[in-house]
């Protein structure tokens, strides 16, 4: 079994400061006593890291075989961008809001605003802006575009401040942001998204977010609670059901969609048939490879299950390459 590298908190955060301002340098831990710069502790809030998760945009494009077309490549880079300002703009609002949380979490301490690195006040005026940057770029691609990503802000400042504490409504928000970036490609080249593909990216997005929460279980044990408030209402047994129900779901729609592809009464569609439907064994081994970390507790940053884990960037290339030459053979989305 494979596992991913672990980091000391040094090799994590080679320069930091002080998690509380008013402490005196001598009285913090070692990994906290130094600070970066602000230019680079603001890029560091904004957790360029995370913008990964933003490659969600190219996959309704790429689902309609429309990403080699250069309008639609440049709608969905308009969107990838907006959607970095925009998911950067809720990680400072999320991270002064949960500033002395993170502070007693083994990790999360190492965020620039709970180190103090970032001055809240800062952070207030920095987070906003990104917002409006978001959606100023969104506007290049269309007002559709800049709807979905207001109302993907729109929900996560009302689950920063409210829904992050209330079992169940904090899973389908967190959710709702994954699902958000795969429509976002779409809306903004203005293609029409299949069923298949919503529940599939949906179920999808669930079985990541519960994942996650399930890992933080794991990770934190009796003191998960202090960290996130959420997680003192949930038992590691209902988040597993969660997070495997949700991949049993994702799989099953998935392989309804691409045998549907296959499916097509189109003579010419035919040499597409074994591509999409050999697309399902990828897509099923890719599940088992992440649900083996979230079991481990290892999952609670899914960019770091999925950038470092070298069996599962393989996985990831074979089931594009087979999908992508499916749907292009296709010709069209179903």
């Amino acid at each position: 079994m494979t596992s991913l590298p672990t980091q000391s908190a040094e090799a994590q955060v080679p320069n930091s400061q002080p998690a509380a301002t008013s402490a005196s340098a001598a009285d913090l831990p070692a990994d906290l006593r130094k600070r970066p710069s602000l230019p680079v502790a603001l890029v560091l809030a904004a957790r360029p890291r995370q913008w990964v998760k933003n490659v969600l945009v190219l996959a309704a494009p790429l689902a309609a075989a429309k990403l080699g077309q250069a309008d639609v490549l440049r709608t969905s880079a308009i969107a990838f961008v907006a959607f970095c300002f925009a998911a950067s703009c809720i990680y400072y609002i999320n991270d002064v809001m949960d500033v002395e949380s993170d502070r007693r979490h083994p990790k999360k301490r190492f965020r620039p605003i709970a180190a103090g690195w970032v001055p809240i006040p800062v952070a207030l005026v920095v987070g906003p802006v990104c917002g409006v940057i978001a959606l100023g770029i969104a506007l290049l691609a269309n007002w559709t575009t800049v709807l979905v990503v207001a109302v993907y802000m729109v929900l996560h400042i009302v689950y920063s401040l409210w829904l992050k504490h209330v079992p169940v409504l904090d899973l389908a928000m967190v959710a709702s942001g994954f699902l958000l970036r795969a429509i976002v490609g779409g809306v903004a080249a203005d293609l029409e998204l299949s069923q298949w593909f919503l529940l599939t990216t949906g179920f999808g997005s669930l079985f990541m977010v519960a994942g996650k929460r399930y890992s933080e279980m794991v990770l934190m044990g009796e003191d998960a609670a202090s960290s996130r408030k959420s997680l003192s209402e949930y038992s590691q047994s209902y988040l597993r059901f969660v997070w495997q129900a949700a991949a049993t779901i994702t799989v099953v729609t998935y392989s309804l969609w691409a045998f549907y592809l296959a499916s097509t009464p189109d003579l010419a569609h035919k040499s597409a048939k074994p591509w999409l439907e050999i697309s399902v064994i990828p897509w099923v081994f890719i599940f088992l490879r992440y649900a083996m970390f979230i079991d481990g507790g290892s999952a609670g940053e899914p960019e770091d299950v999925v950038l470092k884990d070298r069996v599962m960037l393989g996985l990831g290339v074979v089931w594009v390459a087979v999908f992508a030459t499916g749907v292009i053979l296709v010709g069209s989305r179903g």
